[in-house]
C-alpha cells in the first residue's frame, strides 16, 4: 500500500510522533517511545548522549524509580519540511514529582525544546536526532499538595484512566 503524503500530512505525522514520545514517557511505555525513534536514531538529553536504546535503558530505571509521574505540557510546534528530511521545533515545560517530596532532583519542572531531526524512512516519519534542550528549570521541592478530595488518578501501570478506556473500546471494536 502506497502512502499518500501532504504537507499537512506529514506536518500532522510529525506532530503526533512528539505527542506519543511525551506519552510514551509520562505513561512509562517504552514500546511507544521507542516507536518514535529510528532504529539507528541518537539522542541529547541532560546528561545523557547516546543512541535510542541507550537512551531508553538509562531513562527508564530512572522514571521507574521515582514514585511519583512525570508529566510534558507542549506549546509552540514548528516543522520544516525538506522533502524526506525535517526539522521540527517544540517548546514545553516537563514536570517531575516524586519521593521524597523535598528532593529538589525529583521535584522539578523544566522549560524545554525538542529539537528533532525527522525523516521519512520504510512509510513513516520518526526522529533520526533529538536534542532535549533544557532552558530553565526549577525546583519544586515541597511543595506538592494532595488531592482536595476523591476522584480520578493517573498512574503509571494499567490502571491509568487511559489505559482502561483503550482496553474498554478495543474490546467494543472487537465485538462488531
Amino acid at each position: 500500500m502506497t502512502v499518500q503524503r501532504s504537507e499537512w500530512s506529514d506536518r500532522q505525522q510529525i506532530h503526533d510522533v512528539v505527542l506519543r514520545y511525551c506519552r510514551g514517557i509520562d505513561r512509562l511505555d517504552f514500546d511507544l517511545v521507542r516507536s518514535t525513534y529510528h532504529v539507528d536514531a541518537i539522542d541529547h538529553h541532560t546528561g545523557f548522549e547516546g543512541t535510542r536504546e541507550e537512551y531508553i535503558a538509562w531513562v527508564e530505571p530512572k522514571l521507574r524509580a521515582r514514585r511519583g509521574g512525570t508529566m510534558h505540557i507542549l506549546g509552540n510546534h514548528l516543522v520544516e519540511l525538506m522533502g524526506d528530511s525535517a526539522i521540527s521545533e517544540t517548546y514545553g515545560t516537563s514536570v517531575h514529582w516524586g519521593e521524597p517530596t523535598d528532593d529538589s532532583r525529583v521535584n522539578f519542572t523544566s522549560g524545554v525544546r525538542f529539537i528533532d531531526h525527522f525523516t521519512w524512512r520504510d512509510g513513516r516519519w520518526a526522529i533520526t536526532e533529538r536534542w532535549a534542550v533544557r532552558e530553565w528549570t526549577r525546583s519544586d521541592a515541597g511543595r506538592l499538595m494532595p488531592k482536595e478530595g476523591a476522584g480520578p488518578s493517573g498512574s503509571r501501570d494499567g490502571d491509568d484512566p487511559l489505559i482502561r478506556l483503550q482496553r474498554t473500546l478495543q474490546v467494543t471494536e472487537a465485538q462488531v
